[in-house]
């Protein structure tokens, strides 16, 4: 089986399980290659499993092995990979969804304390020397609306955070909790139904959990950020292609948004200096998913759920139906 790429120092823990099965290894570099250097590491190994984590799997790379059985994303969107191609060839398709539900919901509730609490900008100036209390624009927690844009596991898990633990006012929005005849009233104390024009409306920040699919690419554009009310802080932990980035310049410029923090960037990894290098920008490098407990148990599941469906048996976190 092949390995297309693995941002971490070794992949002994895959090549013991998949060793354990029969599966021989063969591992692409720590950084990702193109879709091209992919289909040439498929062609030359001809694998009945193809593992990724940020390499694009092209639907030619699907076509190549003679006999695949698995594509598996090391993580949870599938933006990477040509899902239809391989549900045409009979291969599974199959994620870990829920590695790291609290990892990246503690990111996106630390990028916004770090906003409002000043934190990075006060780090940077005392850093300089600047000693300046009176500086700070520090903000109250509790007295804020904070919108959720997506609201699977991880969106659920901020929202919970922030209603529980912070007390603050959150509103929830996704397609299936508009479709709800109940939608509009409170799920939990604090936690809110809303469509997009309320989250416009009354959001003191954004945050973005949201799948990156061809509809909601650049979900977050012009149009959107004009209509935000209050100066929104917005956050994005999800996917870098879900906000337009001159979009984003552009009202931060004109004051539409008061900031924003992104663990994901478009153009990632090499972003734009025009959006990274701004001081209203807090920028982590895609790793709102990492923690020691996170990456072990998203390396040992992937590589178990390959096992299970070169056997045959049905994987446990299967993303189609071959």
């Amino acid at each position: 089986m092949v390995l297309t790429d693995h941002p971490w120092p070794d992949v002994e823990i895959e090549r013991r399980i998949l060793a354990a099965a029969g599966l021989e290894l063969h591992a692409g570099p720590i950084r990702a290659g193109t879709a091209s250097d992919i289909e040439e590491l498929v062609a030359k190994y001809d694998p009945v499993a193809i593992m990724t984590c940020w390499a694009e799997v092209s639907a030619r790379a699907i076509s190549l092995p003679s006999a695949l059985r698995v594509v598996a994303r090391m993580g949870v969107g599938l933006d990477n990979i040509a899902v239809e191609a391989a549900t045409a060839r009979g291969a599974w398709v199959v994620n870990v969804p829920d590695y790291c539900v609290e990892e990246v919901s503690d990111h996106a509730i630390a990028l916004l304390l770090a906003h409002w609490r000043d934190v990075v900008v006060l780090d940077r100036a005392c850093k300089r020397g600047e000693w300046n209390p009176t500086s700070a624009e520090a903000r109250r927690v509790r007295n804020m609306t904070v919108a959720i844009i997506g609201y699977g596991r991880i969106g659920g898990a901020s929202a919970r955070k922030l209603a529980r633990g912070f007390g603050c006012r959150v509103l929830v929005n996704s397609p299936s909790l508009l479709r709800d005849p109940g939608a509009g009233c409170e799920l939990s104390p604090g936690i809110v139904v809303a469509a997009i024009a309320q989250v416009q409306e009354e959001a003191n920040a954004i945050v973005l959990h949201l799948p990156l699919t061809s509809s909601t690419r650049h979900f977050v554009n012009a149009q959107f950020l004009a209509g935000c009310r209050h100066k929104p802080l917005l956050i994005n932990v999800s996917r870098g292609g879900l906000v337009d980035n001159e979009a984003l310049v552009e009202a931060l410029d004109r004051g539409q948004l008061s900031g924003a923090a992104l663990d994901v960037l478009e153009g990632e990894p090499a972003p734009p200096a025009s959006v990274i290098g701004r001081a209203d920008i807090i920028a982590t490098p895609h790793i709102a998913f990492l923690s020691d407990a996170s990456l072990a148990e998203l390396r040992q599941r992937s590589s178990e759920d390959v096992v299970r469906a070169v056997r045959g048996e049905k994987p446990m976190h299967a993303c189609n139906t071959p």
